[in-house]
């Protein structure tokens, strides 16, 4: 069959005459200009930084033109609902993710950080998230004179009289800034964040690109309206750059986990800190995911994992005061700690603040998730924000559909329908199910998303992470929200008040939770074999109950399915 004539839109071509020309222009003025400093602002004054912001917006242009192009003639005469539509755009979709990797590589700095945002923000097709999430925020430190002169301007000229000793070579180096190790006159060990003295220009440039660049595709394309990515990706990372709101974040999170044993938030001292220094108590370890490291200290990468768990659970159903970037790079493993080990939680510089009543119903919400109560599920998503979406909760948060029975595992007939309805969904619907959400419900799955990448690479059951989140959701919908010091006086009064009400509340979300575990355990036990059931739920209950009066409950309710397994399955 002769392929239908096409014709390229008027306004498209239009559109990519004058991206095509700004690359040219932006091109043109580079020519002749000398080879790029990775310090564009100091080493070459105003001038150098804007030639240098021209060189990244013509790469940013080009790219964006080349995957316009693509789109257009790949699926030029390809009806949507077709099979060869749905493999061509996929196809599609690599490539052009691809190119935006390279730009975020080639660019460095506030797009490697644009990019690992769109990718943590789930907006774009499956092929986009997976690739940019690849990129890894790591530059070329740079020199320590220019660092110093940072610490005389904030610290003052006689910054160096208030330590013993500032190590030249950073220990890390990333886009916005990079952190030496220190020692305090008294002793203390310190790291200390220095802020690139250039980047708060070197932002404004980028992102007035890219909100240019979401504009011209919002024009091309109305049903894809991403312009408010940049937008948001510029409120997150401007709050990134005021290391004052970063020490302060970090005070109240130390205040609000103070009762987490497993938790060490580095203290921060005040004396040495301003907008573009924060200097911090120093804290050894790896990152997280290191399971080499976790094997060399004899340390289980599960019980690790288990208390990362716990700690995100805590800040979501509890607390409702969420670290906003928990990727592994962001929690440390210390050797130090009750257990063999404890986690070191950085980077404090954006956080996601739940309003109470939404702290509440997205603990119900969950409980609906878990008890598969699809009636609750869709009514809490709407009240939540989602809309008509709400049947799609489950398959974000569990991985089971709306109509499972079952909230750990799922059947095979329940996988193939899954595949057909997400088959049928077009990124259309995903684009309005995004846009449809609050920004607490957007923080809330994009810190789920990192801690569940960090606990696949440790091959950690999803059941720990669902079961873990049910226990804390059932205490945090029956208890009021702890968090900060001061609030916490007011709510409690006193230490004995406090441990009253904490204990009642401990004591009802136990009895509480027990009744969903046993739910939940009675509806998994039907997807396995009937010789696996018993051994199945004896390995959990003498495995994963800690608590004693727990453990008895619990242990009851084994007895009771070895004497009458007839009466519950």
């Amino acid at each position: 069959m002769t392929p239908k004539t096409f014709n390229f839109p008027a306004k498209r071509t239009t559109a990519l005459f004058l991206l095509t020309a700004t690359a040219a222009v932006a091109a043109a003025q580079t020519t002749n200009s000398p080879v790029l400093s990775p310090l564009p602002a100091l080493s070459a004054g105003k001038t150098g930084g804007e030639i240098h912001g021209l060189v990244r917006t013509t790469r940013a242009v080009s790219t964006v033109a080349s995957t316009v192009v693509d789109y257009e003639f790949s699926l030029r005469g390809l009806k949507k609902d077709s099979d060869q539509y749905r493999l061509t755009i996929s196809q599609v979709h690599l490539r052009s993710a691809k190119r935006f990797l390279k730009l975020c590589e080639a660019n460095k700095g506030f797009y490697v950080k644009a990019g690992q945002f769109v990718a943590a923000q789930k907006v774009l097709p499956a092929e986009y998230s997976s690739t940019l999430s690849s990129l890894q925020d790591r530059v070329a430190p740079i020199p320590f004179k220019i660092v110093r002169e940072v610490l005389k301007n904030s610290l003052g000229p006689d910054f160096s009289d208030m330590f013993l000793s500032i190590d030249e070579q950073p220990i890390a180096a990333a886009s916005i800034a990079q952190v030496h190790r220190g020692v305090l006159k008294s002793g203390y060990e310190v790291a200390i964040k220095v802020q690139y003295p250039w980047i708060e220009q070197q932002m404004n440039f980028d992102t007035r690109t890219m909100y240019f660049l979401s504009k011209t595709i919002a024009w091309l394309y109305p049903q894809y309206k991403l312009d408010w990515l940049p937008l948001a990706f510029a409120k997150s990372v401007s709050s990134e750059l005021d290391f004052v709101q970063e020490a302060r974040n970090s005070e109240i999170a130390a205040k609000t986990l103070r009762n987490n044993k497993m938790v060490r938030i580095p203290h921060v001292f005040w004396d040495l800190t301003t907008k573009l220094v924060l200097t911090m108590q120093f804290y050894a370890g790896h990152k997280i995911d290191d399971l080499d490291f976790l094997n060399q200290i004899g340390v289980d990468s599960e019980k690790v994992a288990k208390s990362l768990i716990q700690l995100f659970a805590e800040m979501i159903f509890v607390h409702g005061y969420i670290h906003g970037d928990p990727h592994p790079g962001n929690i440390l493993v210390s050797p130090e700690g009750c257990n063999g080990f404890s986690l070191v939680l950085l980077d404090h510089a954006v956080y996601t603040v739940l309003d109470e009543e939404f702290r509440k119903d997205f603990c119900q919400l969950w409980e609906a998730l878990i008890l598969k109560d699809s009636m609750k599920t869709l009514w809490f998503g709407e009240r939540l924000g989602a809309g008509k979406y709400s049947r799609y909760l489950p398959i974000i948060f569990t991985g089971t559909t709306i109509d499972s029975k079952y909230a750990v595992g799922i059947s095979i007939e329940e996988k193939e329908a899954l595949k057909r309805e997400l088959k049928s969904l077009l990124f259309e619907d995903l684009h309005s199910f995004m846009e449809s959400l609050p920004p607490d419900f957007i923080g809330i799955m994009r810190a789920d998303a990192l801690i569940r990448s960090i606990i696949r690479k440790m091959d950690v059951s999803r059941a720990m992470r669902l079961l873990t989140y049910t226990k804390y959701a059932v205490y945090g919908g029956l208890c009021p929200k702890l968090n900060g010091e001061g609030q916490s006086r007011k709510i409690l009064g006193t230490n004995f008040y406090f441990a009253v009400k904490a204990g009642f509340f401990s004591f009802i979300s136990t009895l509480k939770y027990v009744r969903i575990l046993i739910t939940v355990l009675i509806g998994a036990l039907n997807v396995i074999p009937w010789q696996q059931k018993l051994k199945s739920v004896q390995s959990y209950l003498y495995s994963k109950i800690n608590c004693d009066s727990l453990g008895f409950l619990v242990h009851s309710v084994f007895l009771l399915l070895c004497i009458r397994p007839t009466a519950l399955f």
